[in-house]
């Protein structure tokens, strides 16, 4: 069980990465080339990512067999906690504290990840109980 466990969590890191880049990439995009705000910017750059994650997850990281319709209602709902968490976070330090967005973004994605994965794992892609 530890095994399946720590594989699913290096699989999630790597589906991360290219959910990540995403994130990165469109809250780059907003604010260095359209000078957006970073918190309305890191979260749209937080659902691009969420579409990657989603589809990398269930098909790659716990090759789930669930309907998308369940799986995709309780991605979205634990997503939904995610970006609430992004946004205070991103607000707390980027307004309350003052530290530059990125450094603020890569603190906020560390924090993230956990509730994510344990989140996810226990109930979006949990396989079906007898």
């Amino acid at each position: 069980m530890a095994r399946r466990t720590l594989r699913d969590f290096i699989l999630f890191g790597l589906v991360g990465v290219a959910a990540a880049a995403f994130h990165y990439g469109t809250l780059l995009v907003l604010c260095e080339g359209f000078g957006a705000n970073p918190v309305p910017a890191s979260a749209l750059g937080f659902v691009a990512g969420g579409c990657v994650s989603y589809l990398l997850n269930y098909h790659v990281t716990f090759v789930s067999r669930r309907r998308h319709t369940l799986a995709a209602s309780l991605f979205l709902l634990i997503a939904l906690v995610g970006l609430a968490l992004n946004a205070l976070l991103m607000a707390i330090l980027v307004d309350g504290l003052g530290v530059h967005y990125l450094a603020a973004q890569v603190l906020t994605t560390v924090v993230i990840l956990f509730w994510h994965f344990l989140a996810n794992r226990r109930w979006t892609f949990a396989p079906r109980q007898i």
